[in-house]
C-alpha cells in the first residue's frame, strides 16, 4: 500500500474485535516499536505495548473500556523527554508507527489527556522528567461500530475536514494556496488535510512560500488546550501532519529539510512552529 492509500484507510476506531492479534502481525509490530525512533528536531520518544492484564483487574475493567472504547486490550504508550519540539517529534514518530499499524492490518485511536500519574504512567514506570501524551489501544477493528461510536464520531465531525481555502495560503494569509498553484505538493498537502486531531480541530495553518519553495507550519490554538499544562496535545497534532507531509513527499521522491526559520511570516493570531524547504 501506498502512504496516501494509508492514510485514508486509517480512522479512529473505538470498537474493536475479541480476536487477538496474530503472531506473525505482533511481532512484526513490536518490531516497528523496538526500532530507534528519532523526530526531524532530534527528539527521540520511546514505545510500549501493553496489555491489559499488567492492570489490576479493577483497572483492566475500566481501562478496556477508557472513554468510548470497546473490547481493547492491548495499548500502545508513547513517552518522550521534555524539550524544544519534543511533541512535535512526538506526534511525528507515533503516527508513523500508527500509519505501519494501518498497513498491517489494525486498528487504533489516538486517545490525549492526562496520563502522567496513575495507571499507564506505572505501568510504564514513569520517570520525572518523562512526558506520556498520548494512548492508543491497539487491536483488530470490529465489523460493526457500536452505537456509542457512531454517536460520538457524529458528534466530533470525525469524518469532516476543513475546506483547503481554510488552512493552506499562498505567501500570505490573504490568499488561499488552490490546489492547481501547490503543484507537486499537491497530495502531500491533502494528506495533510485528512490528518486527525484533538477534537478534529485541525489548527494546522500552512504558508507556501513558493519564492523560495518552503512551506511554514503554523499552529492556530484553541483557549481549552492552552490549560493542558506541558502535553500540547495541538503541537503533538502539528507533528502528526507533519508527518503525513514528510511520507508522502519522500514516496515521491521530493527531497527536502525540516528548519526553524528566524525569517518567518508573523501572524499574531498563529504560532509559527516549523517550516519545510525543498533541497534546491
Amino acid at each position: 500500500m501506498i502512504v496516501t492509500e494509508i492514510i485514508k484507510k486509517r480512522f479512529s476506531c473505538r470498537t474493536y474485535s475479541e480476536k487477538s492479534i496474530e503472531d506473525k502481525v505482533l511481532q512484526e509490530f513490536v518490531t516497528i516499536l523496538n526500532s530507534v525512533h528519532k523526530g526531524p528536531f532530534g527528539n527521540q520518544p520511546k514505545f510500549r505495548l501493553i496489555h491489559i492484564t499488567s492492570f489490576t483487574p479493577q483497572e483492566g475493567e475500566k481501562l478496556g473500556t477508557y472513554g468510548v472504547i470497546k473490547n481493547a486490550r492491548l495499548f500502545l504508550v508513547g513517552i518522550i523527554k521534555d524539550g524544544p519540539l519534543a511533541m512535535e517529534d512526538y506526534g511525528y514518530c507515533k503516527e508513523e508507527i500508527i500509519l505501519k499499524a494501518t498497513a498491517l492490518g489494525l486498528g487504533t485511536c489516538w486517545l490525549g489527556g492526562t496520563f502522567q500519574s496513575g495507571s499507564f504512567a506505572r505501568a510504564v514506570d514513569l520517570q520525572k522528567d518523562e512526558l506520556l501524551p498520548t494512548i492508543t489501544p491497539i487491536g483488530y477493528p470490529a465489523q460493526r461500530k457500536s452505537l456509542t461510536e457512531k454517536m460520538m464520531r457524529g458528534f466530533a465531525g470525525s469524518d469532516k475536514r476543513k475546506k483547503w481555502a481554510e488552512i493552506f495560503f499562498a505567501d500570505d494569509f490573504a490568499t488561499p494556496l488552490t490546489q492547481t498553484h501547490a503543484g507537486i505538493y499537491e497530495e502531500a498537502l491533502e494528506n495533510i488535510r485528512l490528518a486527525p486531531s484533538a477534537s478534529n480541530k485541525q489548527p494546522w495553518r500552512i504558508l507556501y512560500d513558493a519564492k523560495h519553495n518552503i512551506f511554514h507550519f503554523f499552529i492556530m490554538r484553541s483557549f481549552s488546550y492552552k490549560l493542558m499544562g506541558i502535553v500540547s496535545l495541538q503541537d503533538v497534532d502539528l507533528g502528526i501532519v507533519m508527518s503525513h507531509f514528510s511520507l508522502t513527499l519522500q514516496e515521491q521522491g521530493i527531497k527536502g529539510k525540516w528548519l526553524v526559520d528566524p525569517n518567518a511570516p508573523k501572524e499574531k493570531t498563529l504560532d509559527y512552529i516549523a517550516s519545510w524547504q525543498a533541497e534546491k
